[in-house]
């Protein structure tokens, strides 16, 4: 309770408070990831259930355009599928795999740029000269190309079952370089502290040092990089996803939607992609913002 309370009256949570953009951001990104959770139960239809889907219904447009049916707010696609109940769940599955790809790539780069800043030497100019190398690719060649091998790699009969386990360590592999720069930067100062170096006195574990004392004095910019990351890792799903190398039609997400939109996009049928759209950019900008504000609330300097 104590703890809090304090979080409470702190900083932190008095400059969220007042800033409105950042109480509508935190507000929207609630309310999508409820409804991802319960996506079963918010979604007016189950848009992947066969039993229910009815061709007759292909391609109704929004029922507020005075066109539609009262059923379909935002219309339906080519098979009949309610648009809005497809971008609730098509919304859980960029979530997750945005969630899962970040956390993975946090705990690789926070880990490898821990053992580069503490330890030094050639096992620094090691990984960091492999992170070089990787900032010069283009993060979606670097996940097209690994998806790409675990594809060749992996029997036909396993892919649509592997896809979302291969997109997610596609993009973390994609992903981790700037959590072990700005992890190694911030080790190579807190090495040098007092706290550190008693720790090496007492004969402490450089393991327990790296993770028990020096991290959590670097996870502030972790967590503004992991915010920031995760929009950034649904935009290379959805990326992905269009490209048609992303999850499988059976797990659509809202990159697949735009896609299949986007095939009727010019012979009138605009709600097919624009909604989808829509959703992926009010998501995406609401992480954004949210990540800029905790960039600027953790920043002692802007106090």
């Amino acid at each position: 309770m104590d703890a809090v309370r304090r979080f409470f009256d702190g900083d932190v949570f008095y400059s969220f408070k007042h800033s409105p953009l950042t109480i509508i951001a935190a507000v929207v990104i609630v309310v999508y990831a409820v409804s991802a959770v319960f996506a079963v139960y918010v979604a007016p239809h189950n848009p992947f259930d066969l039993k229910t889907l009815n061709l007759l219904d292909a391609f109704t447009p929004p029922s507020f355009t005075g066109r539609g049916n009262p059923e379909y707010f935002l219309g339906t696609d080519d098979q009949g599928r309610d648009v809005l109940s497809a971008i609730i769940f098509g919304s859980r599955m960029s979530l997750v795999i945005g969630l899962c790809a970040t956390l993975l790539a946090a705990a690789v780069g926070v880990t490898l740029g821990l053992v580069s800043g503490y330890a030094g030497g050639k096992v620094d100019a090691f990984i960091m000269r492999v992170a070089d190398v990787q900032l010069s690719f283009p993060a979606i060649l670097i996940a097209l190309l690994i998806d790409g091998l675990a594809r060749a790699a992996l029997p036909k009969n396993l892919h649509d079952q592997l896809a979302v386990y291969v997109l997610i360590f596609a993009i973390a592999a994609a992903g981790w370089v700037n959590y072990a720069r700005t992890v190694r930067g911030s080790t190579l100062v807190e090495r040098n502290k007092e706290y550190v170096q008693a720790a090496r006195v007492i004969g402490r574990h450089p393991l327990a040092i790296m993770f028990a004392h020096v991290l959590p004095n670097v996870l502030g910019p972790v967590l503004v990089i992991g915010t920031l990351q995760i929009g950034a890792a649904i935009i290379t799903e959805s990326s992905l996803s269009f490209l048609g190398v992303g999850v499988p039609p059976t797990q659509p997400s809202l990159g697949t939607l735009i896609r299949i939109g986007n095939d009727f996009l010019f012979s009138g049928e605009w709600w097919i992609t624009v909604f989808p759209g829509a959703a992926l950019v009010i998501l995406v900008l609401s992480i954004n913002v949210l990540g800029d504000w905790l960039r600027d609330a953790l920043n002692p300097r802007l106090r």
